[in-house]
């Protein structure tokens, strides 16, 4: 889970129903990153940040454990970015 501190709080801003399919759709390993911000991994929970126009990474065996689940990513924190 992303974590911010009391100071850092007043910079995030929720939204409250997104339409945007950036934030259901689910990413695989090697795909292009849509927007730039933080993604989480579905099965083993673990966070990334990747810039928009990267590559999704792949995992090892020490950060995804169980490797009968795929690496699919899921974005958890839009950042804002200058194009």
């Amino acid at each position: 889970m992303a974590i911010v501190s009391d100071d850092t709080v007043k910079y995030l801003s929720q939204v409250k129903k997104p339409n945007d399919e950036h934030w259901t759709h689910v990413y695989e390993i090697g795909e292009r990153v849509p927007v730039s911000g933080i993604y989480r991994c579905i099965h083993c929970n673990d966070e990334i940040t990747s810039n928009k126009g990267d590559e999704f990474p792949p995992q090892n065996k020490t950060q995804h454990p169980d490797q009968t689940k795929s690496v699919l990513w899921q974005l958890v924190v839009l950042t804002q970015t200058k194009d």
